[in-house]
């Protein structure tokens, strides 16, 4: 392990760090805006969007990141659509992980207790807030660990970023290797900042289940 390598390497794998975890927040806040959308239409059966968000999940969960991301990139500019690498990576990363939220938060709202909904209407709620108040926060504590699990496989998908030329970390680690074939050191450098990018994701998933789970169970 040649330790100057590594040091002349690290400036590269910042500035590919901070584009890679740019593009995955940008790409995972889209996912939950059209997985909380898709699994409304999907649990409240509305007419028409429903089979549209339904046909939209099961399209997108049966196809690689990287097909999707192969037709945005290459495949719209034949339509005269041109979309930038950057872009073309969190919207292809924000519509795979819509699908998965859509069914982590549908599976909440589907396991909310009936009896707490008639509760809260006989108390006198009225329907919005019973959504709000109710189905939406618990909902969202049963669904909690398909979301982290969510954001993590999100966080790693970035990893073939790298096929549409965007300056991820896996571009970095393999462009230098081409260039001066130092291996062991390119690839040390990138399991550590996916390390550094993903512990920290796992360690706060695992404090948000806790406080769910004893919000919910009392233990």
């Amino acid at each position: 392990m040649n330790w100057e390598v590594i040091h002349s390497y690290l400036p590269r794998y910042i500035d590919a760090f901070r584009l890679t975890v740019r593009t995955g927040l940008i790409g995972i806040g889209i996912a939950l805006i059209l997985g909380i959308v898709c699994a409304f239409f999907m649990h409240f059966r509305i007419p028409g969007f429903s089979q549209i968000a339904g046909i939209y999940v099961e399209l997108f969960r049966n196809t690689p990141l990287l097909v999707q991301l192969f037709f945005i990139y290459f495949g719209l500019p034949k339509a005269g659509i041109r979309i930038p690498a950057e872009i073309c990576g969190f919207v292809g990363l924000g519509l795979l992980g819509g699908s998965y939220m859509a069914e982590g938060f549908r599976s909440g709202l589907d396991a909310v207790s009936p009896a707490q909904t008639e509760s809260a209407l006989a108390l006198g709620m009225t329907e919005t807030q019973l959504f709000f108040y109710v189905i939406l926060p618990e909902a969202f504590s049963l669904s909690a660990p398909a979301i982290v699990a969510n954001v993590i496989f999100l966080l790693k998908e970035t990893s073939v970023f790298s096929a549409i030329s965007l300056m991820d970390l896996m571009f970095t680690a393999k462009d230098l290797i081409g260039l001066y074939y130092n291996t062991t050191e390119a690839l040390f450098l990138l399991v550590v900042f996916y390390a550094v990018m993903l512990l920290p994701v796992s360690m706060l998933g695992s404090l948000l289940e806790k406080k769910v789970r004893y919000k919910m169970f009392g233990a």
